[in-house]
């Protein structure tokens, strides 16, 4: 014996708006998580990124970011870096280049890329003025944003450091260093 009563399930009407109400959620959930596009925020950035030769000589401070699809660091980073170039991208260029594309091979070999997600920050002039290595939070993007922009000191932030030019290679004496001449 049971003590079911007969108004204890649900009836198929009701199933059924529950179900089209689950679906409704979650879609809206996936597109509001996304900014409205059924694009990631790093695939939006990689999509609308200038070339990097356009970027860095058209008169605008540039931030490069060397990235992968397979980074989950910069795809954290990812909607902040979106969110960063939004609100400067009239003044300042969001460049991305995808390490693992064979066509970029010659940029991360100049840039010495050796972890990911490396930023290049760069003046308006094209002049590198430093580097950043690993993830960045929002705050952080706009405190380098806003450097760049005001060309001002790059923020104290650990993991970023300002670059200084190589001097020309001087005359030196090539008789080795074992030789103790």
């Amino acid at each position: 014996m049971t003590d079911s009563s007969p108004n204890a399930g649900l009836s198929p009407l009701q199933k059924g708006l529950l179900l089209v109400a689950a679906i409704a959620l979650a879609v809206s959930l996936f597109l509001l998580r996304n900014g409205g596009s059924l694009e990631s925020p790093l695939d939006q950035l990689a999509r609308r990124s200038l070339p990097p030769e356009v970027a860095l000589s058209n008169g605008r401070p540039t931030v490069l970011e060397f990235y992968a699809d397979w980074c989950e660091v910069c795809r954290e980073m990812a909607p902040a870096m979106l969110a960063m170039e939004q609100q400067h991208g009239s003044a300042l260029d969001v460049v991305l280049v995808n390490i693992d594309n064979p066509r970029w091979l010659d940029l991360t070999d100049r840039y010495d890329v050796t972890g990911i997600p490396q930023l290049n920050l760069f003046a308006a002039d094209g002049s590198m003025r430093g580097r950043s290595l690993g993830g960045r939070k929002a705050d952080e993007l706009n405190a380098i944003a806003s450097a760049l922009l005001d060309d001002a000191p790059l923020p104290v932030i650990a993991g970023i450091g300002s670059t200084s030019p190589v001097p020309e290679a001087a005359a030196f004496d090539a008789t080795g260093p074992r030789s103790h001449a």
